[in-house]
């Protein structure tokens, strides 16, 4: 049909010629009348010749059409209708063209094209471990740490059995006057622990205020005692109370105005907690696993004392512990996260165990990483902001403050605590977990607010209040059986008091991070409310004030 239509097309153009000018030449004449077939049976076509050259020409169309069907067409279909400069050409398919046609030249070679590559997609599922550098670090120190554990234990029972040894006694009054406090503390501050994170989902608006206070009084009475024995070292120890007292009660009347807004957050971050109701189970299992290790680890210390250079060993022992418990309540962080940023991304109900499990395999590496930097990221950005409190301003004697708090801003880039979200959702790197979470409060334009989130300070000083408590109790009985050891063992309850506090406390701090995290990469979200929306919005109108970091008057500085 095609190749019909082309030959009227033909005629009819030279019919319009009324010049008499009819230049086709018969050599074309006769390759028209022996290729006009059936279409079934092949045909090419006929092509009409305009000059002198028409045969060369036809020639070179044909290899020319035979080069582009080889290259567009689907070589399965019998039939294609090619569209060239305007004309339509009815072809066969190759198999039936070979038997009428001969063999068109090869193709001239054509440069492969390059794919585009596409950009990888993030998935919720990813079975890479993350961080490796770090998880083996902290495999390795694990094991030297139960390693050093076992053997001050066997060099604590040697010193025991053998009568001759003159530090016998000396650990026999340790075991005696130390061990039964500090185990006693471990059992307070697990139930402390619980009781804080059941207050707090129960009455969270409540309990904000709550938080601030009993934190500013349990530490000042804890400072009041320990300076009341009259002792050098409770003396020190209780001075460094009562000033952490001074600073939480000008820190809760400096955070008022933001203690509305933490509770709303609160309260609408903890709501999809009742839907899962194991969802405490992994805090359940790093408090039973910490409360066996610090028994070891206090029998570790004992043992230390019977062996060379114990001051340092104890050291090393209490900086293990720190970051070991930080791990740990890290796996509880990526686990409620992973459990609520898919309940809030894809509205899914996951497997807490499931989680669990991932937190403690291919997501661990990010956990020990974080646990090694993000705290000391936190203090040092802290003391730099304590810095620019101080700074006035003539920047006389702190002109490097502001240098100082511009580079721990970006340092906080890429290590933070926001990161953990990502991390159990998408299985990322602790450094692009930080960086890609802080680029979506970029462009949210959400830095002044999760900038001043409230909950990991609410969660430290819940940490800071059950260690308080621990030494209340602690050195009121040390004083009564064995006053030497007072100070002592009331810095050890108040550590073993603010660890296992945090591991219990992560549930909700996870549950505000997700809320901020996921409203951050999807705020139209129908699980998110307004809160965070008219929130941003009187800041931007300049009707809500996110307590600008204050500044030393004028009249003081001259």
């Amino acid at each position: 049909m095609g190749a019909t239509e082309h030959v009227v097309e033909g005629e009819n153009k030279e019919g319009r010629k009324e010049d008499g000018k009819e230049r086709v030449d018969e050599v074309v004449e006769e390759e028209k009348e022996g290729e006009k077939l059936d279409l079934e049976k092949g045909p090419v076509g006929a092509v009409v010749v305009e000059d002198s050259k028409g045969l060369e020409r036809f020639e070179d169309e044909r290899d020319h059409f035979h080069v582009s069907m080889l290259q567009r067409l689907n070589p399965t279909n019998p039939l294609r209708i090619v569209i060239n400069g305007g004309t339509r050409v009815a072809t066969p398919s190759p198999s039936q063209s070979s038997r009428f046609q001969p063999t068109p030249p090869p193709p001239r070679s054509q440069p492969r094209s390059t794919p585009t590559p596409q950009p990888s997609v993030t998935t919720l599922n990813s079975r890479r471990f993350t961080n490796k550098l770090a998880l083996l670090l902290y495999l390795v120190h694990k094991v030297a740490a139960i390693a050093l554990v076992c053997f001050l234990i066997f060099k604590g029972i040697q010193g025991l059995i053998d009568g001759s040894n003159p530090a016998k006694r000396k650990e026999e009054r340790v075991l005696k006057y130390l061990l039964p406090q500090v185990e006693a503390a471990s059992l307070l501050s697990i139930t402390l622990a619980f009781a804080w994170q059941k207050a707090l989902r129960e009455w969270p608006q409540i309990m904000v205020y709550f938080i601030l206070w009993c934190t500013f009084f349990m530490s000042l009475s804890a400072g009041i005692l320990l300076v009341c024995f009259q002792k050098p070292a409770t003396d020190g120890v209780g001075v460094c109370f009562i000033a952490f007292a001074i600073g939480n009660g000008l820190y809760a009347c400096w955070v008022s105005q933001r203690v509305g807004f933490c509770c709303k957050v609160l309260l609408k971050s903890l709501e999809p907690v009742d839907k899962f109701r194991d969802l405490n189970q992994p805090a359940y299992w790093m408090l039973g696993a910490g409360f066996l290790w610090m028994s070891l680890w206090i029998l570790a210390v004992v043992g230390a004392l019977n062996f060379y250079y114990p001051a340092l060993v104890i050291i090393a022992l209490l900086l293990s512990l720190c970051w070991t418990t930080e791990v740990m309540r890290n796996v509880v962080n990526l686990t409620v996260s992973r459990v609520i940023a898919l309940y809030y991304l894809r509205g899914m109900q996951s497997n807490t165990q499931f989680c669990f499990q991932r937190a403690l395999t291919r997501n661990l590496g990010s956990a020990c990483l974080g646990s090694l930097f993000v705290p000391a990221i936190e203090a040092m950005r802290i003391i730099a902001r304590g810095l620019n409190l101080l700074e006035g301003e003539d920047e006389f004697m702190f002109s490097c403050a502001h240098c100082c708090l511009n580079v721990m801003q970006s340092i906080f880039r890429y290590g933070n605590g926001w990161a953990y979200v990502q991390i159990a959702a998408y299985g990322k790197g602790f450094v692009r977990a930080s960086q890609d979470t802080w680029a979506l409060f970029e462009r949210e334009e959400m830095e002044p607010i999760v900038d001043s989130d409230m909950m990991s300070a609410i969660c430290f000083l819940t940490g800071v209040c059950s260690g308080s408590i621990c030494v209340i109790m602690v050195a009121a009985w040390t004083a009564k059986v064995h006053q030497p050891f007072t100070a002592t063992i009331s810095l050890l309850a108040f550590f073993i008091g603010y660890l296992m506090t945090r591991i219990a406390m992560a549930l909700p701090h996870a549950c505000v991070s997700c809320y901020y995290v996921c409203y951050a990469e999807n705020p139209e979200n129908r699980l998110f409310d307004k809160t965070i929306k008219e929130r941003l919005e009187l800041i931007k109108a300049g009707r809500d004030v996110v307590v600008p970091t204050p500044r030393v008057p004028r009249r003081f500085t001259r």
